[in-house]
């Protein structure tokens, strides 16, 4: 009977895969057997997002991890955002470019002092990005970027944002723009182009 902290499930699409990590629970997002990921993952909570774990999965699959991150959510905020927005068609700010590859129906808004991202990710969710200025950076944007997307999302859902642990500029500004962390997660991609 397979242990309750491991589960297995069909990955996100048939060229990528994910691990994701919430308190006592480790979800596998990939074309695997719950055996093979718990002979791999051992009684080891944290083996499914170690090295030797996401190895295996890029040669079974050959695919890229990319980075750990700390996963965080927020509720929608009613009106509109505290900071005024542009809406934009296209963007070639880097920002821009990693999030049409992470996410579909990307939307995109310029501020006086950074650009905001909100797109649809992994397992359709609603998810944040956003960069600030170098210029500007260390006065409250980001916190102020991270708050904008929680009035922009569509159908009063929630809002992820994802945050490697050492970028602990971003992490502030989202747990500042009320985003509560509550697990993990490491994508696995096709490529190396944009790591």
């Amino acid at each position: 009977m397979p242990d309750p902290w491991l589960e297995v499930v069909p990955p996100p699409s048939s060229d990528r895969a994910a691990v994701v990590s919430f308190p006592g629970h480790v979800v596998v997002a990939a074309d695997v057997e719950w055996s093979w990921a718990q002979k791999l993952a051992g009684e080891d909570f944290a083996a499914p997002t170690g090295p030797r774990f996401l190895s295996a999965l890029e040669d079974r699959f050959d695919l890229h991890a990319g980075a750990f991150d700390v996963s965080l959510l927020a509720g929608p905020l009613p009106g509109d955002p505290p900071i005024p927005l542009t809406a934009l068609d296209a963007s070639e700010h880097p920002r821009a470019l990693r999030a049409h590859r992470y996410r579909t129906d990307v939307r995109l808004w310029a501020s006086e002092h950074g650009l905001l991202v909100v797109g649809r990710g992994l397992g359709g969710r609603w998810e944040v990005a956003f960069e600030v200025d170098p210029a500007a950076q260390g006065r409250g944007h980001g916190r102020q970027l991270a708050r904008a997307a929680r009035h922009l999302i569509p159908g009063d859902r929630p809002i992820w944002g994802q945050c490697a642990p050492g970028n602990a500029a971003s992490l502030r500004a989202l747990l500042a723009a009320g985003y509560v962390p509550v697990g993990s997660e490491v994508l696995l991609m096709p490529g190396t182009a944009s790591w």
